[in-house]
Order: structure tokens, then sequence, then C-alpha cells
């Protein structure tokens, strides 16, 4: 089972892709969006809110820290936070679990499963690259939205695909979203 957080930076389509390709694969799927997500979800997307609660095996409320998946007990393989708002990404470096995102993170690494953080900021100030080192060096895999363009992506889902496909493959979930090295 895989945990998908999506937070209020921009390229919420990231998140939203993700569990579009976990619910084709037939992999189980937990979700939390952050309130400011579902602000950026209306502006940057055609998608509502609802319609991506409704793409999810099971939903949680981002700000309930009474909530099953919030315990070190609750069965889960592996947490994406697509994308990691640098709010997220500090509140986890620091141990700082307010709300549903950052606790099930804070456990996520606690527990030593497998957590990827998809930062959406550019550019970085220092602060954010040593939040990023101290989440890396904790055993987090911090995969920057950055496509690469040694395959051709000729369209804007292309680079999307790929990112998630980058994704899919830190989550050691196979796909084929993008065409590999050869």
């Amino acid at each position: 089972m895989i945990v998908v957080g999506i937070t209020g930076a921009s390229g919420v389509i990231y998140g939203i892709k993700l569990l579009e390709a976990l619910k084709e694969l037939k992999i189980k799927n937990s979700l939390i969006i952050s309130d400011t997500a579902k602000i950026v979800i209306e502006a940057e997307t055609d998608y509502k809110v609802q319609d991506i609660i409704d793409i999810a095996d099971t939903y949680y409320d981002f700000n309930d820290l009474t909530a099953s998946i919030n315990s070190g007990s609750f069965k889960a393989d592996a947490l994406a936070i697509v994308p990691c708002s640098m709010k997220t990404l500090s509140s986890i470096a620091n141990g700082y679990g307010a709300n549903t995102i950052t606790r099930v993170a804070d456990v996520s690494l606690k527990e030593k499963r497998t957590t990827v953080i998809v930062p959406r900021e550019t550019p970085l100030r220092s602060i954010h690259l040593q939040n990023m080192l101290t989440l890396s060096q904790e055993g987090a895999v911090i995969l920057p939205a950055m496509p690469g363009f040694y395959s051709t992506h000729d369209t804007v889902d292309d680079q999307i695909n790929f990112i998630v496909g980058k994704i899919l493959d830190s989550l050691k979930i196979d796909n084929d979203l993008f065409k590999r090295w050869e």
C-alpha cells in the first residue's frame, strides 16, 4: 500500500497522475491532500478535489492527527509526497508533525519505509537544500520534478509521465510511463 500526499506546491498534476497510475496498476493507495493543495488543484487543473479523492482507495483528512494512518502500526509500504512544498519539507526535516502529511512522513522515516519527496520550488535557498540533505541522510529519496531530455518528450504529458515513472521506479514499481535509456 502506497500513501500519496499532495501538498500546496505548484505541480499537483504529478500527484494526481501518480494516483491514477497506482489505480491503473491495481496498487492499493491512501491519499492525503493539504488544504492549500485543494486551492492549487482548482487553480492548476481541470480536476475537482472530489474527483481526486474518488481515485484513491482511502482518503484521510489533512488535519486529523487521530487517524489510524498516523500510527507506526498502520501498514503502509511507502510514502510519496508529490508535490512537496518547502513548508512541508521543512516540517518533516525538523520533526514537526503538525498535520496528517507531516506526521505520516515522520512515521515513514522512523519505520525505515520508502519515502519519496518531490520538491517543487525554484530557485532553492540554502535552507531548502539543507532540509533536503537532512531528509536524504534519514533515508528519504529526494526526487525533484526535473524532466529528463534524453528521451523524446513531445508533450507536457510526456514530461509529467517521465516524473511519475521515476517516482514509481523509486517506489520499486515496474512501469512503462517513459522511454528508458538504451
